[in-house]
């Protein structure tokens, strides 16, 4: 069985990601057809088409997607391997972190903080979708990723999700809204509600709060986004069901009021990592702060 050429897989990745072959060409400093001719036999040595043309522009095909994939999973496992042991002896520098795109920045920024400032850490910070994160953690593209949620575990998967900070849950709004420490009954007769979504674990805890209390509240926006739910407490478009984090500044201002902690109800952070034989030691500096 021949064996494959890792060069042709190289150029096949230069062209996958800038989907121009003269860009990607010029960048290589090759001649497009020698690109052309490398890709070529990549092809053949797959069995598959890996590009349609449309116009001036590559697309991949299915079998180039999983392709790039693979490609880009054994190149970031090479990088992984030049950069620790080259490193080895001495803390390592760069530290790539990933984040739910919902998720609190004011959490963030407090999960950060023992690396804020060092002149020695090199901090690369991405955004996404829990399936992108996730994906980008087991191709070793991401050393950590920040959920709400644990991701689901099962025999194939090597993830690891610590629990970073647990808060509780308020009720936010502005201050004209009531009282602090007026009953939960009082305040969400008068005022609607803005709610996480059904697939969050707070609505879950909220709405069985509600229940257990008899109490049909009004809701005013059902929201995936805490910056989001920040942003509509602030225009007092009603009493937001928030940790108290995602608000710090304003609640610090007074431009926000904290009016009630819903008995039993929590959000959870989670930092998920994945089993590495050299896993990055600015990992620890975070997880032990």
């Amino acid at each position: 069985m021949t064996e494959l050429n890792y060069h042709h897989l190289r150029y096949f990745r230069a062209v996958a990601h800038d989907g121009n072959l003269t860009r990607a060409a010029e960048r290589l400093n090759l001649s497009q057809s020698a690109l052309s001719i490398q890709i070529k036999q990549l092809e053949t040595r797959l069995g598959q088409a890996l590009f349609e043309r449309r116009g001036r522009q590559l697309y991949l095909t299915e079998a180039g997607r999983i392709a790039l994939d693979h490609a880009d999973t054994i190149f970031a496992a090479g990088e992984e391997l030049v950069e620790t042991l080259k490193e080895t002896g001495r803390a390592r520098r760069a530290i790539r972190i990933g984040a739910l795109a919902t998720l609190s920045r004011n959490f963030q920024m407090e999960f950060l903080r023992p690396i804020l400032g060092r002149s020695d850490v090199d901090m690369i910070l991405r955004s996404g979708s829990t399936g992108e994160l996730l994906s980008s953690l087991e191709a070793l593209n991401l050393d950590i990723v920040l959920l709400n949620q644990p991701p689901r575990a099962d025999a194939v998967t090597s993830f690891i999700a610590e629990t970073v900070y647990e808060q509780r849950v308020s009720l936010i709004g502005r201050p004209a809204y009531g009282r602090p420490g007026e009953s939960l009954a009082d305040l969400l007769a008068r005022h609607p509600v803005v709610l996480p979504t059904l697939e969050s674990g707070v609505r879950a805890q909220f709405d069985a709060l509600v229940a257990r209390l008899a109490i049909t509240p009004q809701i005013a926006a059902e929201v995936d986004d805490m910056a989001m739910m920040r942003l509509l407490a602030r225009e007092g478009a009603g009493l937001a069901v928030l940790p108290p984090i995602v608000v710090k500044g304003e609640l610090e201002t007074g431009l926000l009021t904290e009016f009630d902690a819903l008995p039993g109800l929590t959000e959870t952070f989670y930092a998920v990592t994945t089993k590495r034989r050299f896993p990055n030691p600015l990992i620890r500096t975070l997880l032990n702060r």
